[in-house]
């Protein structure tokens, strides 16, 4: 196999994210039903309750806390807390689902360019940051020097940066 540098350990995409959660009922019911992710099935073999489901091509693997009571609770949207971040179709309408939904949420606009990014942010059942963005709008362009796999809105040709039709 030829040695890969840029990608060390071969890796090909993210797999799921592990959450430990104080009630594994809420937490299946927010990923569900506000985040749209369809409960999938887990190997019998593990001996600790649990639930995995799976959309957007990732996983979100929940975990019951062994000890609910003693698990962190936060009150302040940050949106500079550790958080899982999710592109959408339209901000608006998620907006005005989260408003009929009753759940909190912080709006924030990033502009770079000329170039707009909206971003709404919010707590799942545990206080874990989710953020819902139209990120894409947003080129990823490499830093001077880095190579990039792949980009959903850049195509990088003979070493030009070009956007892609």
């Amino acid at each position: 196999m030829k040695e890969n540098t840029g990608n060390p350990l071969h890796l090909t995409s993210l797999n799921h994210v592990s959450l430990v959660c104080t009630s594994l009922e809420k937490s299946i019911d927010f990923y569900k039903n506000v985040l749209g992710f369809v409960p999938v099935r887990r190997p019998g073999s593990f001996d600790f309750n649990g639930a995995w489901l799976f959309s957007y091509g990732i996983g979100i693997h929940l975990l019951q806390s062994e000890e609910p009571e003693n698990m962190p609770k936060k009150s302040k949207i940050n949106p500079k807390d550790n958080h899982i971040s999710f592109q959408c179709e339209s901000v608006a309408a998620v907006e005005k689902k989260l408003k009929e939904m009753g759940i909190d949420y912080l709006r924030q606009q990033v502009e770079e360019g000329g170039i707009y990014v909206d971003q709404l942010f919010f707590h799942d059942p545990d206080s874990f940051m989710v953020e819902i963005c139209n990120c894409d709008n947003l080129p990823v362009i490499p830093i001077a020097g880095e190579m990039v796999m792949s980009c959903s809105r850049v195509k990088l040709a003979s070493g030009a940066i070009s956007a892609q039709a």
